[in-house]
């Protein structure tokens, strides 16, 4: 049985969860407190030395960090992860996106405004995220005006990935009213087989 260390709160644990509960796979969460520092005690950092959540244990003493790469070792050999060669690059160029171009901007503008409160000295910082936030949003809406999920009519870890932070944007400032498309896809998520939300799962 899986070990999770994450905090539910965020997406990129968040992602693990949605898809361990979809996978119908058991396992055992272990609930870290960044803002008290619990990544960054020794003990942690023996079994992650980067000092960040989510981290996967497995029962052999191995560890798996980074959102993405769980999803992908997880979901290997499922539904969830395309058998045919491009379809699995889809999904990587769409996880990379999500790490690079999506959440930098409406994960952090969310972590500002619900993790830190909003202080003084961060509001520029949290209204500097804005157009980059809505600048990923755009491309994920043209995406979605044109197939059911990112990938086309298959459901993967790829929509795993972007629904995190996506689902929850507007905590960070973003009005998803102006994404028709984003809208559907996230109502279609909600509703497939094994679905658990944030608020559920916490």
């Amino acid at each position: 049985m899986y070990t999770v260390y994450g905090d539910i709160q965020s997406g990129n644990c968040y992602k693990i969860k949605l898809l361990l509960n979809m996978l119908g796979e058991e396992h055992n969460w272990q609930h870290v407190d960044i803002l008290k520092g619990e990544s960054r005690t020794e003990d942690f950092l023996a079994k992650n030395p980067v000092g960040k959540i989510p981290l996967l244990a497995f029962t052999n003493g191995q560890y798996l960090a980074e959102s993405n790469a769980i999803l992908n070792y997880l979901a290997d050999g499922t539904a969830f992860l395309p058998d045919n060669r491009f379809q699995r690059a889809l999904v990587l160029q769409w996880q990379f996106f999500e790490q690079y171009s999506h959440e930098p901007y409406i994960a952090t503008a969310r972590y500002i405004n619900k993790y830190l409160g909003m202080p003084a000295e961060k509001k520029a910082e949290f209204e500097g995220k804005q157009e980059g936030g809505h600048r990923a949003l755009r491309v994920m809406e043209t995406q979605l005006e044109k197939s059911t999920f990112l990938i086309g009519d298959q459901f993967t870890i790829a929509d795993i990935s972007l629904y995190g932070y996506t689902h929850v944007a507007d905590e960070g400032g973003f009005d998803l009213g102006a994404y028709p498309a984003i809208s559907s896809w996230l109502d279609r998520v909600a509703n497939l087989d094994g679905y658990i939300s944030m608020a559920d799962a916490a």
